[in-house]
C-alpha cells in the first residue's frame, strides 16, 4: 500500500528504477548532498533516523491542506511522464512567533512574499525554479478562502493576494491557470521556521561586493563574505530597498542566492552523523511548514528527497518570470509576451528554459557595485 502511495506522489519512479539497474552505486555522502535540492533541500532530513515516538512527533508537526478536495477537479492534467510540478510559498505571516520577525502589519492575514514554482524533469535528475515577483497583475479565479467565503475572480490583481484572500487552495489555482500546469504538491514556510531552518543547519554563507544596509528589513551587511544567522538570513531574503534599484527584482535576485547556499550547507554539517542536529533540523522545519495533504507526513517528505537526490547546484537551472512595467500602475508588473509564455510552454513540455530567458536574467545587485548595470545570466 505504501509502495503504491509513492508511486501516485511521484510518477515514473518504477521505469526509472528498471532503467537505472546499472548504474553505480553513490556513497552515501554523495547521496545527502544531491538529496539537498530545491528551496525546501531540509525536507529529506526529517526521515533518516526518525522512529517511534521521533517519527510520531515530527508527523503531528506537520500542517496540510487537502487541496485536491478544495479545488476539485477542474484543473490542469497531471503529467503523465514522470514530472512534477511543487508550488514553494514564502508566507508574512505575523501570527505567533512571526510577529516579532516581520515588522509591519497584515491583519489576520498572510502574503506570499515568495513564490516559487519548482519543475523536476521527467528523470528527476535536472530542476527548474521560476520564481514569480508578488506584485505581478493576473487574472486571480474565483476561489473558496478557507472559512467557506466565496471570494470572486479578479480581472487583474496582484499575484499575492490570492494567498490573502483565498489561502493556499487559491494560490495554487491562480499559479495554475497562469502557468497551464499541474502543480503536484504544495508547500508553505513562514518567516520564524525559515530563521529557525537557518539557525539548525548552522548558517548560510553569502558572498556581495556590495554593503547592505536596509532598514525595512533590518540587514546591516558589509561586502565581502559573511556567514549568516537565522535573522539575518531572513534580512537578506527579504531585503530590497537597501539594495539595487530597490525593485521586487533585485530582491528575487538574492533568494536565488540563499537557495544555492542553503543546498550547499545542508551537505555540508553532516546531519547524517550527528542525531542531536538531525533531530534540531526536522522539528524546526516540520513546525513550520504546510503542504497538501499527500505531502504531510515523513514518509512522503523522505520520498520527495529521495527524488530530489540527483539534482544538486549545478543540475539546477533559476529563472524569474519575465515581466514588464503594467501600463496601468508603474508599481505593478505584468507578464512579458511572448517570453513568459514560452517559459511556461517549455516546461509543460518538460524541455530547458530557453536560453533568451536565461540570457535576459536580472542581475544579482549584491554582485555588482553599479546600479542599473546591464541583465546578465547569472541567478
Amino acid at each position: 500500500m505504501a509502495d503504491e502511495q509513492q508511486r501516485r506522489r511521484f510518477p515514473g519512479r518504477e521505469r526509472r528504477a528498471e532503467a537505472g539497474a546499472h548504474r553505480k552505486v553513490r556513497s552515501r555522502r554523495a547521496r545527502v548532498l544531491r538529496a539537498g535540492a530545491l528551496v525546501l533541500a531540509g525536507l529529506v532530513l526529517v526521515g533518516g533516523g526518525a522512529a517511534g515516538y521521533a517519527y510520531w512527533k515530527l508527523n503531528g508537526n506537520i500542517k496540510s491542506v487537502d487541496i485536491d478536495a478544495q479545488l476539485g477537479t477542474g484543473r490542469p492534467v497531471a503529467p503523465n511522464d514522470g514530472s512534477f510540478n511543487l508550488l514553494v510559498l514564502g508566507s508574512d505571516s505575523r501570527s505567533g512567533a512571526n510577529a516579532s520577525l516581520a515588522g509591519g502589519n497584515t491583519g489576520d492575514t498572510a502574503r506570499s512574499d515568495t513564490a516559487m514554482v519548482v519543475h523536476v524533469n521527467q528523470n528527476h535528475t535536472l530542476g527548474t525554479v521560476v520564481s514569480i515577483p508578488r506584485d505581478t497583475l493576473v487574472a486571480r479565479p474565483a476561489c473558496t478562502a478557507p472559512n467557506g467565503t466565496a471570494v470572486p475572480a479578479a480581472a487583474s490583481a496582484m499575484y499575492n493576494s490570492a494567498f490573502e484572500v483565498g489561502g493556499a487552495a487559491c494560490a495554487v489555482k491562480t499559479t495554475e491557470q497562469l502557468t497551464g500546469m499541474r502543480m503536484n504538491h504544495f508547500v508553505e514556510i513562514d518567516f520564524a521556521g525559515f530563521a529557525g531552518f537557518i539557525n539548525a543547519i548552522g548558517g548560510a554563507t553569502v558572498t556581495t561586493t556590495v554593503s547592505i544596509h536596509d532598514q525595512d528589513s533590518g540587514l546591516d551587511l558589509k561586502a565581502g563574505t559573511t556567514k549568516l544567522n537565522g535573522d539575518q538570513a531572513l534580512a537578506f531574503v527579504r531585503t530590497r530597498h537597501g539594495i539595487g534599484d530597490g525593485s521586487d527584482l533585485g530582491r528575487i535576485e538574492l533568494q536565488k542566492q540563499m537557495v544555492k547556499s542553503v543546498m550547499k550547507q545542508v551537505g555540508s554539517v553532516g546531519l547524517f552523523t550527528d542525531p542531536g542536529k538531525l533531530w534540531s533540523v526536522g522539528d524546526t522545519l516540520t513546525k513550520s511548514i504546510t503542504t497538501d495533504s499527500a505531502l504531510a507526513s515523513v514518509s512522503a517528505l523522505t520520498g520527495l528527497g529521495e527524488e530530489l537526490k540527483g539534482i544538486g547546484t549545478d543540475q539546477l537551472t533559476m529563472v524569474t518570470l519575465p515581466v514588464t512595467t503594467a501600463p496601468s500602475d508603474p508599481n505593478r508588473v505584468v507578464e512579458k509576451r511572448p517570453e513568459a509564455g514560452q517559459l511556461w510552454s517549455a516546461l509543460r513540455a518538460d524541455q530547458p528554459v530557453p536560453q533568451a530567458i536565461v540570457s535576459a536574467q536580472p542581475v544579482n545587485p549584491a554582485d555588482s557595485a553599479t546600479p542599473g548595470a546591464s541583465p546578465s545570466a547569472r541567478s
